[in-house]
């Protein structure tokens, strides 16, 4: 069976798992909205790396196919299906991410410093569409929203997407290896240092993983959980909602 096949038969896998979770009302509305912009969002998101990459000499991805639009080639088995579907059925969120895209910092003209920029180039989209959605949502929604006291489907889904976002962006940015936010904590860190830095930098992706799990199953008392929310209140009252 070639890569092409497993992929799809795993977005297949996805989607059954996702009626399964609709059928049995294990998954809301404003869920199922939230998952839908998540995917695209966290998509958009690695597809900048590598656009930002190859404009700065490195074509790795796009010789890998990697600058596509065309979900099937992104979607990582573990962290944007399954990964999600199991927080939904344990009701306690949404959490995922895409397959990384491959990135050669060797090939940039100027790696250290061109490196910065195009693990930043990730947040800065989600910045940008957290932008360009809240805008949408205050000059076509607002209103409507807070005369009626309601949000319409079309409403909640702009809202949602600009809330969703604002939180991918800025929990990339945390600066903890492998989270885009790292780099700039690496690009400071003295060249005397990185042999070790390297040594322990592979390990950092199961802790970072563990906290997040310990964050949900701590949940509504996690630390992220207690940021995030602040972040997200935050966000609301910029939304004038």
């Amino acid at each position: 069976m070639d890569q092409r096949t497993k992929r799809w038969l795993w977005i297949l896998a996805g989607v059954l798992v996702f009626v399964v979770l609709v059928v049995h009302h294990n998954i809301t509305g404003q869920e199922i909205i939230i998952f839908c912009v998540l995917v695209p969002s966290i998509i958009l998101h690695e597809i900048s790396h590598g656009y930002v990459a190859n404009a700065f000499g490195d074509d790795t991805a796009k010789r890998a196919g990697r600058l596509s639009l065309n979900p099937a080639v992104h979607v990582d088995p573990v962290g944007t299906l399954i990964v999600p579907a199991l927080l939904s059925l344990g009701s306690v969120g949404f959490f995922g991410w895409a397959k990384p895209v491959p990135v050669n910092t060797a090939r940039l003209r100027s790696p250290r410093n061109q490196g910065v920029l195009v693990s930043l180039a990730g947040p800065a989209v989600n910045a940008a569409l957290a932008a360009i959605f809240g805008l949408a949502f205050v000059h076509f929604s607002r209103a409507d929203v807070l005369s009626s006291g309601r949000f319409s489907t079309g409403a909640e889904i702009i809202f949602y997407a600009s809330l969703v976002n604002v939180g991918l962006c800025a929990f990339n940015l945390i600066p903890v290896p492998p989270l885009d936010g790292s780099v700039v904590f690496e690009r400071l860190l003295p060249a005397r240092y990185w042999p070790t830095y390297l040594k322990y930098r592979q390990y950092t992706m199961p802790i970072l993983l563990g906290l997040v799990l310990l964050n949900f199953f701590l949940y509504p008392h996690g630390p992220l959980t207690w940021l995030f929310d602040r972040l997200y209140n935050w966000w609301e009252s910029v939304l004038g909602v």
